[in-house]
């Protein structure tokens, strides 16, 4: 029997919520719950998803939809448990879908996280199945014209994967690998990454599969004019709030912005600029910050960890930035042509040159070693047979395979902290928790960009701290309550469902 402290947990108050509409209350934005102590005077604390409390009130309701039909297609399909349910979730989607290879990959973790709840509550697999599908999918034709005259196409995308909590939100992606299957994918993963944070805010990510690292200033700015054209369309404020994401930095987000305010009126909502440029290091340092918290669980600091980083993006260098703060040492970093290893560390000083470099388009790393005469450029063969403490990929998706894992952990790396969407592959990730080696899924330390919206751009270091110790401890303790001690992934994953399902549930069949 669960003991009274367990009604106070994030998860089992959720868990068993009374599922008419009325029962439903969210957080108000930019206000997130806060979990405290209560006197035996106080009554207990209410979740931000239910007015119940304790965790049996739903259960006789919840059981009957074992009784019927997951799926009616060739003839009922019933479940017995949480695990089959969460099979028969699988295999529809490889059914539907079966060529988008990052989706499947995505729905499989996923929906094993999940079992354990549709155990508990049969019902949620029902909304499970509902979210598979999202909520409107665009892709459209983007022609633009090179410096030569000649008439380029790409392939625009834009998701708009769930409304249940609030307008949507989420990034932009460029780059020749980006296709409709992987914006599904990140969409879906989204969906989990913005609910989690307790915010009343949406999940979308687009993008296209133009690579704006091998052309000029003036054929980027025409690229995302004519893309903006189109997808202005379906996001404004109060609608869908594009972010920054994988190949997308301050410069496109400004000709993306400037095209919008030239074919709209409004560019504003509540006196927070639409698309907004301001703040752009907070993802990267949200992510320092959640290490830094899972090296306190293990009564660890990040002083003196030697840290590999791999990318030199805009998150990267910010990554970077924030572990000189707090006395790691970085000491690496990669992009198309290698890595360069500085093995003494990277500083300030270097840092700032390396970020001199990246910031002219099309720059390699490589003219790195020009300036610097302890840096070694590609030595070692691969960066993951250098010594590490921490390992932030920032960089490419899927760059972290169980190779990669054997060698790092090999070498005594204790954690690997995900600053970029899907870095680590899914047997990467069985392979992480085999060895005992930390991760922090990207699903949960991507969280920097929903903190800084929520917060109208007014955040300080101290408040940006406080919100990311309050998304963790929810994370944590989720994935106790459910016999996943540790594994963030799966505690990330029940935590922005639950808030998700719960607001699906008052909605109806829509």
């Amino acid at each position: 029997m669960l003991s009274a402290r367990s009604s106070y947990s994030l998860a089992s108050r959720v868990l068993f919520a009374h599922l008419p509409a009325t029962s439903i209350t969210m957080t108000p934005t930019f206000q997130p719950h806060r979990l405290s102590s209560t006197s035996s005077k106080q009554p207990p604390k209410k979740h931000l998803v239910t007015h119940e409390e304790g965790v049996h009130q739903t259960m006789q309701l919840s059981k009957n939809w074992r009784n019927k039909p997951l799926f009616r297609r060739q003839g009922d399909v019933r479940f017995k448990s949480g695990l089959e349910a969460s099979k028969l979730l699988i295999a529809e989607s490889k059914r539907r879908d079966a060529h988008e290879i990052e989706y499947i990959e995505s729905i499989t973790s996923t929906m094993e996280c999940l079992s354990p709840l549709f155990d508990r509550n049969p019902r949620y697999a029902f909304v499970a199945k509902q979210l598979m599908e999202p909520e409107r999918f665009v892709q459209f034709r983007v022609a633009w014209t090179d410096d030569n005259g000649v008439i380029r196409l790409n392939r625009g995308f834009r998701i708009q994967y769930s409304s249940a909590l609030g307008p949507y939100e989420g990034p932009l992606h460029l780059g020749a690998h980006i296709n409709g299957g992987l914006i599904k994918a990140l969409g879906f993963d989204n969906v989990f990454s913005n609910g989690l944070t307790g915010y009343d805010v949406g999940s979308s990510v687009g993008g296209s599969d133009f690579n704006p690292f091998d052309k000029s200033e003036t054929e980027v700015q025409r690229f995302c004019q004519s893309y903006m054209t189109e997808l202005a369309k379906y996001v404004g404020p109060d609608l869908d709030h594009p972010t920054m994401g994988m190949g997308v930095s301050e410069r496109e987000m400004g000709y993306l912005h400037g095209q919008y305010k030239r074919i709209n009126v409004k560019s504003t909502s509540s006196g927070v600029p639409f698309m907004t440029r301001k703040d752009s290091h907070v993802p990267g340092h949200a992510v320092v910050l959640f290490a830094k918290e899972m090296l306190k669980d293990r009564n660890q600091s990040l002083m003196g960890k030697r840290c590999l980083i791999l990318g030199s993006g805009k998150n990267a260098r910010s990554v970077a930035a924030k572990l000189l703060e707090f006395g790691a040492i970085p000491l690496t970093f990669s992009d198309e042509s290698g890595h360069v290893y500085e093995p003494n560390g990277i500083d300030e000083s270097k840092l700032k040159t390396i970020s001199n470099i990246k910031e002219e388009r099309g720059a390699m790393l490589g003219r790195y070693v020009i300036s610097s005469t302890t840096a070694k450029f590609n030595e070692p063969g691969s960066i993951f047979d250098i010594p590490c403490d921490l390992c932030f990929p920032c960089g490419k998706i899927k760059t972290v395979d169980t190779d990669a894992v054997t060698k790092l952990a090999d070498n005594g790396c204790m954690g690997v902290i995900e600053g970029g969407h899907k870095q680590v592959t899914l047997e990467g990730r069985h392979a992480l928790k085999s060895r005992g080696v930390m991760y922090g899924p990207h699903i949960v330390t991507l969280t920097g960009a929903n903190i800084v919206h929520g917060h109208g751009h007014n955040l300080s270091n101290e408040d940006l701290e406080s919100e990311v110790k309050r998304i963790y401890n929810d994370v944590k303790s989720a994935a106790t309550e459910f016999n996943a001690r540790g594994d963030l992934f799966a505690g990330g994953s029940m935590v922005g469902f639950l808030r998700v399902a719960n607001a699906m549930l008052s909605h109806g069949a829509v």
